[in-house]
């Protein structure tokens, strides 16, 4: 390559805004230099070379044939660029509102901040939200508030099938995977489960030696890929497994089917990212893309799953074992509550994950409209469960944009036994949301393995900042439920919770959503806005079930049950 091919690739290898304030400067440069030649003897030679430079790169925009303003506008069309490249910037620091941003606005990312920092939280002159706007949610209070008969609400979870169940607290950290965080913040939110006693979920990427410097109680996620317990083929090992899983750090073991953020996808790790601690952490090649297929190979049935539950159990010392999805056709949800029916093997916990989660990079289709929403989800699990009668052995968590006190108790109005946050705990430990966590450049070294970014985060100082927010966020909670007059947060149900259905109308969420009596799937399932989809489930196929006739299967597959 000639040497001004070399400078135009090193020219076009600058991010968005470099590139279009370059020929910008170096024009301001040239004025500069050429008006300081009035004043200065020769000044004005010094002005010709970025001048020059503008010059060279306009008779290359005019002779390019990508990009039609470059062709018609050479040189200046970088100017366009470069406020195209600012503007999610500038909008964010100047013109966004407290309440406009998304996924999560000014106002949620403030609250986190000023709980991780041990800041004032309180607001003044009262609130901002439009009360009567459908996205407003109330929880219901009593003129006699109740004392908390405990400041860190805790639920068990472990059936019989567990020998050592886990005591857990109502708020813990969402699955996010070592290499889609750096190893800095992956040791923060784990020192900080430990301070704060609570669990850190792993995510699918293995347990890494971050993990395990933390100190702090691990869910161990095990996804498709098997991560950290696969042999050379990618299928399941069990020795790996059971070497990993008797640690005693590891509390529960969680086995991933779908996830908020692309539900029904994979995901690759690129070859480049494949590090040798990444690759020691979760069992692959070092520099090789890391695939994580769609689905699992140890099973293709409910039934078949259970077993393979059953299994992970037994290899785990008797340790708590649950599923985490996305809720997509409701009559698989049935299926599995069917195949614990009819197999006797039951599940310790599944955690049901919204439509509306995710940390990572997905297909923009399936982050925008594939999947059910946290609270749609929820319902179908917890009438599931509760209309099997299986609720008070199958532990229920909720994960989905979970950042406060209120939407704790949201959750757990509506079925939920804790509640899982990602992002929230992302921003205790720094994250400010500039939507850069898959291009590596993740500017407060959070979603990066750049070290020199990862420099910015101290691991003693964020760590702190996580169990404030963790504390802090479980205190609002029951206070919350102690205004409902309730003495325990458990006590929460959907009769608690309004949701406003236009500016004239609210409803309880009992009136919003169908719940089921217990036992009533067994008993009466004809009586239930369910009977197609449970008549549709198989607990021995994920398809709908043969038994139903042709006209019933189009409506089940319709959701017109």
């Amino acid at each position: 390559m000639t040497d001004s091919e070399n400078l135009l690739a090193a020219f076009r290898g600058l991010s968005g805004y470099r590139r279009g304030i370059v020929p910008i400067v170096a024009f301001v440069l040239g004025l500069l230099f050429l008006g300081l030649g009035l004043f200065v003897e020769g000044a004005w030679l010094w002005g010709l070379v970025p001048c020059l430079a503008v010059l060279a790169l306009a008779a290359h925009d005019v002779r390019q044939r990508g990009y039609a303003i470059l062709r018609n506008y050479p040189a200046a069309g970088w100017a366009r660029y470069c406020f195209q490249a600012l503007r999610p910037y500038l909008r964010s620091y100047i013109v966004e509102g407290n309440r406009e941003g998304r996924p999560f606005n000014r106002e949620q990312r403030k609250l986190v901040y000023q709980r991780a920092r041990d800041q004032v939280d309180n607001h003044p002159f009262g609130t901002e939200l439009d009360v009567y706007s459908s996205e407003y949610r109330w929880v219901t209070h009593s003129i006699a508030p109740a004392e908390p008969e405990t400041r860190d609400p805790r639920i068990e979870i472990g059936g019989p099938e567990c020998k050592s169940p886990y005591n857990s607290s109502i708020l813990n950290i969402s699955a996010m995977s070592f290499g889609a965080l750096s190893a800095r913040a992956i040791e923060a939110l784990n020192t900080g489960a430990r301070l704060g006693n609570f669990a850190h979920d792993t995510g699918e990427g293995g347990i890494s030696p971050y993990h395990r410097k933390g100190g702090g109680d691990l869910i161990w996620e095990v996804g498709s890929g098997y991560f950290g317990c696969r042999d050379d083929q990618g299928q399941f090992d069990p020795g790996l497994f059971q070497e990993a899983a008797s640690s005693d750090q590891v509390r529960m073991i969680e086995i991933k089917l779908s996830q908020g953020a692309k539900p029904g996808h994979g995901g690759v790790l690129p070859g480049a990212k494949v590090t040798q601690e990444i690759a020691d952490t979760r069992k692959v090649p070092t520099g090789v893309d890391c695939v994580s297929p769609a689905g699992h190979s140890a099973f293709s049935t409910p039934r078949e799953m259970l077993e393979f539950a059953a299994r992970l159990r037994e290899l785990s010392g008797g340790k708590p074992l649950g599923v985490k999805l996305c809720v997509g056709h409701p009559h698989e949800v049935f299926a599995v509550v069917k195949a614990m029916l009819a197999s006797g093997i039951h599940l310790d916990f599944i955690v049901v994950d919204g439509a509306e989660g995710g940390t990572g990079a997905a297909p923009i289709e399936l982050s925008n409209h594939v999947g059910l929403p946290l609270n749609d989800g929820l319902v179908i699990v917890r009438n599931a469960l509760i209309g099997a009668g299986l609720k008070d052995r199958v532990r229920l968590g909720a994960s989905g944009k979970v950042h406060s006190g209120s939407g704790i108790t949201q959750a757990i109005a509506l079925g939920a036994d804790w509640t899982n946050a990602a992002r929230a705990f992302m921003f205790s430990v720094g994250c400010i949301q500039s939507m850069r966590c898959h291009t590596d450049t993740c500017p407060t070294g959070v979603a990066t393995q750049d070290p020199g970014r990862q420099r910015g985060l101290v691991v003693e100082d964020k760590a702190q900042q996580v169990a404030r927010f963790h504390e802090k966020t479980v205190a609002a909670a029951v206070q919350v439920a102690s205004s409902a007059g309730l003495t325990r947060i458990h006590d929460l149900e959907p009769h608690h919770m309004f949701h406003r259905i236009s500016p004239t109308a609210a409803r309880t969420a009992d009136a919003i959503y169908p719940f089921v009596a217990r036992n009533q799937l067994i008993d009466a399932p004809a009586e239930t806005p369910y009977a197609l989809w449970w008549q549709a489930a198989d607990p021995d196929s994920f398809a709908i079930s043969s038994d139903i006739g042709d006209a019933h299967r189009q409506q089940a597959l319709r959701g017109l049950a």
